[in-house]
C-alpha cells in the first residue's frame, strides 16, 4: 500500500514545521509549499532535510496553485499560510485580504478541478471571534472580528464552509486558540517576552516594552495543536472544531511566569508604551474544545507554566549560543529546534 501525501501550505512557518514532523512520523510523504523570497525563510524546518519535498507557488497565483495540486495530487492539504501577525494586518489590510482571505478560495478552487478527493484543512483563527458575545467561545458561538486579520480568516472560514456543503467536497477547519512554541516568530507576544526575557538574563538588555498587559488568551503548545489538525482530517465527516486548552492568562501573567524563570522581577523591566495599542483590542478569548475532546480525544499536554519555561528555557540557550559566537547583537538566527 503506498503512504499518503499531504500538501503543506506554509510549511516553514512554527505550525508547518511541527506538523511535517508528525507526518513524517506517521509515514507521510509530506510536500511544502514555499513562497519565492529574496530572504532565507526555511530555518525551521532545515533539519528535515531531503525527508520533505519543498516547491514554489503563492497563494496570490491560481496557476501556480492548480498546477502543484495536479502534480502532487495529495490525499490531504493542509493551509497554513497566511499573514498571520494581527498588528500587520492594520498596517497591510488589503495584503492581509489577498494572502488570508482570498488565497483560502484560490487553493480550495484549485483542489476543486485537479484534485477533488483530497481532505483539506483550512487554519481558521480564534481572532475571529473577537470581540466574544459569550465565554468560552466555542463551534456555535457568533463571529465578531476586531481586526483585517480576523476579518480575513473569517473569510476564509466561511468560503471553506461553503465549498464543503457546495461541492461535497472533505474541507474541515480548526478554530485553534493561541499556541506557542519557542518556533514562533519573535514579533508575537510571546516569543518576543521569552527572548527579551533571556537577553535581560545575559545582561544585553534592560527593558521590554509591550502594549496592553490585561489582553488575556487561551495559550496552548503548538505540538499539541498540529495532532489536532490530523486528527481532523481522519474523521469520517467533516466538520470545524475549536482547539483550546479552555485556561485563559494575561499578557502580564506571562510576563511574571517568564521572568521568575529566569530569576527576574518583571515589574523592573517591563515598560507599557502605547506605541503597541491596536486600534481595536481583544480583552479576552478564552476556549471550549469539549466537542474536540469527545470527537477527536484531542487534550493539551502542556499547561501554561510549562509552555512559559519550554519557551524561556529555549531563549536562553538560544542567546547563550549568540554570545558564545561573539554575537551581543540578537540578530535573526537560526530558530531553535526544541521540543
Amino acid at each position: 500500500m503506498s503512504r499518503r501525501t499531504a500538501l503543506i501550505t506554509g510549511i516553514t512557518g512554527q505550525d508547518g514545521s511541527y506538523l511535517a514532523e508528525y507526518l513524517l512520523e506517521l509515514g507521510y510523504r509530506v510536500v511544502g509549499i514555499t513562497r519565492r523570497t529574496s530572504s532565507h525563510t526555511g530555518g525551521r524546518i532545515e533539519h528535515l532535510g531531503e525527508r520533505i519535498e519543498l516547491i514554489g507557488a503563492d497563494l496570490l497565483d491560481q496557476t501556480s496553485l492548480l498546477a502543484i495540486v495536479d502534480q502532487v495530487q495529495p490525499d490531504e492539504i493542509y493551509n497554513l499560510a497566511a499573514q498571520s501577525f494581527v498588528p500587520a494586518s492594520w498596517q497591510q489590510p488589503v495584503l492581509t485580504s489577498e494572502v488570508t482571505a482570498l488565497g483560502v478560495t484560490r487553493l480550495l478552487e484549485a483542489a476543486r478541478i485537479a484534485c477533488p478527493s483530497a481532505r483539506v484543512y483550512q487554519a481558521s483563527s480564534s481572532e475571529m471571534f473577537g470581540m466574544a458575545t459569550e465565554t468560552p467561545q466555542n463551534e456555535r458561538t457568533p463571529f465578531y472580528p476586531r481586526s483585517p486579520y480576523g476579518v480575513s480568516k473569517l473569510y476564509g472560514h466561511w468560503i471553506a464552509v461553503n465549498y464543503r456543503e457546495s461541492y461535497g467536497m472533505f474541507v474541515t477547519s480548526g478554530i485553534l486558540f493561541n499556541h506557542e512554541s519557542p518556533r514562533r516568530g519573535r514579533e508575537f507576544v510571546t516569543r518576543k517576552i521569552s527572548h527579551r526575557v533571556a537577553r535581560i538574563a545575559h545582561g544585553l538588555d534592560r527593558e521590554l516594552r509591550l502594549g496592553n498587559l490585561d489582553a488575556r488568551r487561551d495559550w496552548g503548545y503548538a505540538p499539541d495543536y498540529v495532532r489536532a489538525m490530523h486528527a481532523m482530517l481522519q474523521r469520517d465527516h467533516p466538520r470545524d472544531y475549536v482547539i483550546a486548552t479552555g485556561e485563559t492568562h494575561s499578557v502580564g501573567e506571562f510576563c511574571a511566569h517568564a521572568f521568575a524563570h529566569a530569576g527576574l522581577d518583571w515589574r523592573e523591566h517591563v515598560v507599557v508604551d502605547p506605541a503597541f495599542l491596536r486600534p481595536a483590542d481583544v480583552e479576552l478569548l478564552v476556549g471550549d474544545a469539549a466537542d474536540a475532546r469527545r470527537d477527536l480525544g484531542w487534550r493539551p499536554t502542556v499547561d501554561f507554566p510549562e509552555l512559559v519555561h519550554i519557551m524561556v528555557d529555549a531563549d536562553l540557550a538560544l542567546v547563550a549560543e549568540e554570545l558564545s559566537r561573539g554575537s551581543r547583537l540578537g540578530d535573526p538566527s537560526p530558530i531553535p529546534l526544541l521540543p
